[in-house]
C-alpha cells in the first residue's frame, strides 16, 4: 500500500453519486432520506483489489453537471481512473455520459472508466434500458454495472474492478539482462 488512487466518481446532478458512495464505504445511507447537493467531498478508502492487495483510494465526489455545465477542467487532469454514473430512471443523465467519456479522454490519453448505472430497483420508472446502456459501453470500451444504492454487495464490485485496473502491475519485460542475443555471441566469436 503505497500510492494513493484517485478515483473521481462524476455525472448529472441527482443521480445518487453521493449516496453511492456513502453506501459502499459507511453503509448508512436510507433510501429515501433528504440530500443536499454536493460541492466536493473526498472520500479516504482501502479497497482490496481481485489480485488480493489492499489499495489506497481517494475517492472524489463532485458537484453533478447540469445539461449545459461541462465538468472543470481541473477534475480532468489527477484522477487515475473515473466512475461516470447515470441514473436508470433520467434519459438525460444517461446521454451526459457521452459528453463526458469524450471530455474526459480529450485531456487523457489512457485512463480506466467505469460506468454506472443507479437507482436499479426502480424498474416502474426506468428510463434506460439495460440493453440500451450495454450497447453504448461495449462501442466505447468501458464496464457497465447496475446497482442499487439499497443493495450495498452491488456497489461494491465496480469498484474493485477499477480500483484493480489503475493498479495493475506493470507487464512483464521480455527484455532479460545478463543473457546474450545471437548477435551479441557471433560478435564476441569473431573477436
Amino acid at each position: 500500500m503505497g500510492k494513493i488512487n484517485k478515483i473521481l466518481v462524476c455525472g448529472f446532478s441527482g443521480v445518487g453519486k453521493t449516496s453511492l458512495i456513502e453506501q459502499l464505504l459507511y453503509g448508512n445511507h436510507k433510501i429515501g432520506s433528504p440530500m443536499h447537493a454536493t460541492i466536493e467531498d473526498i472520500y479516504n478508502a482501502v479497497i482490496e483489489t481481485d489480485r488480493g492487495v489492499k489499495e489506497r483510494v481517494r475517492i472524489y465526489d463532485t458537484a453533478g453537471l447540469d445539461a449545459i455545465t461541462d465538468m472543470p477542467k481541473h477534475y480532468l487532469t489527477f484522477p487515475d481512473g473515473f466512475a461516470l454514473v447515470y441514473d436508470v430512471t433520467s434519459w438525460d443523465s444517461f446521454q451526459r455520459l457521452d459528453t463526458l467519456k469524450k471530455e474526459i479522454e480529450k485531456m487523457r490519453d489512457k485512463v480506466s472508466i467505469i460506468v454506472i448505472g443507479n437507482k436499479s430497483e426502480v424498474n416502474e420508472a426506468r428510463q434506460v434500458e439495460f440493453n440500451t446502456a450495454l450497447k453504448w459501453s461495449t462501442k466505447e470500451k468501458v464496464r457497465l454495472w447496475e446497482v442499487s444504492v439499497a443493495n450495498r454487495q452491488s456497489l461494491v464490485e465496480p469498484f474493485i474492478y477499477l480500483t484493480s485496473k489503475i493498479t495493475q502491475p506493470p507487464s512483464k519485460s521480455t527484455f532479460l539482462p545478463g543473457r546474450k542475443t545471437k548477435s551479441a555471441i557471433s560478435n564476441s566469436v569473431e573477436s
